[in-house]
């Protein structure tokens, strides 16, 4: 057998393996708030949520969230503390059977399933540095499934964004071949460290968002409770991120794409998260501010508080951009006027 369809027959196995256990972190990120409708377009999703706070800072309330995809499932969640006489508790016992009954449908909905098993295929790939083809692409969804391809294709490749932070480009339109890119450039193909784990830049994107809506600077409890709602517990270790703690305080820092220090004055010490140098270098607000809508299907303008600071942001790059680009040319017709005075002396 050719190793390309070695590549892909394993690549296919790997899918029917892990597949039930991606179906099993369906909805993590949705935080559920009081009689609020939640919709979620896959079972991949572990990013942002819109906050609670993002109406009241601005003055405004937000937008309805736009349906990127016409197979979102949306589930009534409600959230009580304390459910008081008969009705109540019915209207508790109806609203977890709809939303249980809602989401058993969407693991077992063939689109969706299929949708994972694309997600397992893609991330195989780039984690062997293979080039992706169409047709193996098809082989995976299976000819029954065929006519839904663009449709699965679109919801594989929004799940690869939101969760792993990487884009699903195409490079030859001839041959139907793709590659998938990070949205940062962390070492290892997004991985970090070396091995064949799984790209964290969704999860440094989610985490930046987090530094960036506190104040561009959130205290560690913050940071914990966030990705608590992910699923994602201090001490035990993620099926994705692996081992959170080391991960956020050590590895992103010592890339320096994090910053951890100690809350000034505190006593007993609490610690604090901010932006680090590289991620400044590598990303801004607004991009991180477009990742958190995409997750939330909406539109950047609908967080309007952070949708002004990273207009403003935006702003100061590019005067600084300019600035530097007037020093540099500065620099360069001095350096030229030297050398010229040198040539004509000699």
């Amino acid at each position: 057998m050719p190793r390309g369809q070695k590549n892909t027959l394993r690549a296919r196995e790997k899918c029917q393996q892990t597949c039930g256990q991606i179906q099993g972190h369906q909805g993590a990120q949705i935080t559920a708030t009081q009689k609020k409708k939640v919709s979620f377009s896959s079972p991949l999703i572990l990013g942002a949520t819109i906050p609670k706070k993002s109406a009241g800072r601005s003055g405004s309330v937000l937008k309805k969230p736009q349906r990127a995809l016409s197979t979102t499932t949306s589930v009534d969640v409600y959230h009580k503390k304390s459910y008081k006489g008969a009705n109540s508790k019915i209207e508790k016992k109806q609203s977890f059977s709809q939303g249980l009954s809602s989401t058993v449908r969407s693991r077992t909905d063939p689109l969706t399933i299929k949708t994972n098993m694309l997600v397992q295929f893609l991330m195989e790939m780039y984690k062997m540095k293979k080039p992706i083809m169409k047709a193996d692409m098809l082989k995976i969804v299976q000819k029954r499934h065929e006519n839904h391809f663009p449709e699965i294709l679109k919801k594989a490749s929004f799940n690869m964004e939101v969760v792993f932070g990487v884009d699903l480009k195409k490079v030859d339109s001839t041959k139907d071949s793709y590659v998938l890119v990070s949205k940062m450039d962390l070492p290892n193909n997004g991985t970090v460290t070396r091995g064949r784990g799984f790209p964290k830049t969704g999860l440094l994107l989610n985490l930046l968002g987090v530094i960036f809506m506190k104040g561009n600077c959130a205290t560690e409890e913050k940071i914990w409770e966030f990705l608590n709602k992910m699923r994602i517990y201090d001490g035990k270790k993620h099926f994705i991120f692996g081992e959170p703690r080391k991960l956020i305080t050590q590895d992103l820092v010592k890339l320096k794409y994090l910053e951890y220090r100690q809350v000034p004055n505190s006593n007993p010490a609490r610690y604090e998260f901010l932006w680090g140098p590289r991620a400044h270098a590598e990303t801004s607000k607004m991009k991180v501010l477009e990742f958190w809508a995409k997750i939330n299907q909406t539109v950047p303008s609908a967080f309007h508080f952070w949708y002004e600071e990273a207009l403003r942001d935006e702003e100061e790059r590019v005067q600084a951009a300019a600035t530097f680009n007037d020093g540099s040319s500065a620099m360069g017709r001095k350096c030229s006027k030297v050398k010229a005075s040198s040539s004509s002396h000699a």
